[in-house]
């Protein structure tokens, strides 16, 4: 396939899927990561489409509101590792011995958890994941949201009102950011964000850049309501700008050039 060919190739799968990684491109074309990011500084260059940490997007505003559904918790978790492992380990800096904190679920808010395990805080998770692993190798204070269990998003959904739990943050993902807000195409998740965030004084997004490129079904939350946001070097100026302007503080963690 020659460069051309297999370049609007890329932008006919961007049609369908709004977001692919360098490894999906190299599932779907049959070529090397390298001849892969090649294809993607070209496609950025000239406007087609626009290079996001670990892939390509489109183009903002190219995306239909709703088609792109949540990709599944262990799809989603080997994305961005070490954006989402450097974003946890600023996070953690954040949270003082003592404090009382929620922690949603998501691959992000799980690296957090891990780094929490045996601090002195008072942490509640909804987290099916997290909850294995500090259930096994944590020595925090645990309180675990009761209801039922969804293997996909990976939570646990509460089947009457949560226990009067009251933190002084409330750290969660979001599958896409906008100037809407936070954004979400499960409504389970939806909702659950919307009832935490309420129990919660400061509410702290963890997000990796490629967020900023992906447009969900749903707003979650307004960036009203967002105290910090964390997220890594692919920050484009435009995001940040709109960002400041909704009064968010941002924090930026860098990663090495060849993660990129």
């Amino acid at each position: 396939m020659s460069e051309l060919n297999r370049q609007n190739r890329i932008i006919e799968i961007l049609g369908k899927r709004p977001f692919l990684t360098v490894r999906d491109l190299q599932g779907q074309l049959g070529v090397s990561a390298a001849t892969i990011r090649r294809d993607i500084d070209k496609l950025d260059q000239t406007g087609k489409a626009q290079k996001v940490y670990g892939g390509i997007a489109v183009l903002d505003g190219s995306a239909s509101p709703g088609r792109h559904a949540a990709r599944p918790y262990d799809e989603n978790r080997d994305l961005a590792v070490e954006a989402k492992q450097a974003i946890a380990e600023d996070a953690a800096t954040l949270v003082r011995d003592g404090d009382s904190i929620i922690i949603h679920g998501g691959s992000t808010c799980f690296y957090l958890g891990t780094r929490l395990a045996h601090r002195n805080v008072r942490l509640y998770t909804n987290s099916m994941p997290l909850v294995a692993f500090l259930s096994d190798r944590g020595s925090c204070s645990l309180t675990v949201a009761g209801g039922e269990l969804h293997r996909e998003p990976g939570i646990i959904h509460p089947t009457a009102p949560a226990p009067p739990f009251y933190a002084s943050k409330f750290f969660l993902g979001a599958q896409g950011i906008s100037r809407d807000g936070l954004l979400e195409s499960h409504p389970l998740l939806v909702r659950t964000i919307i009832d935490l965030s309420a129990n919660a004084d400061q509410v702290v997004v963890l997000a990796d850049s490629r967020k900023f490129a992906i447009r969900a079904r749903s707003v979650a939350l307004p960036l009203s309501r967002v105290g910090v946001l964390i997220t890594d070097d692919g920050l484009s100026d435009r995001d940040a700008k709109m960002l400041e302007n909704a009064g968010i503080s941002i924090r930026v963690v860098s990663l090495a050039p060849d993660t990129v």
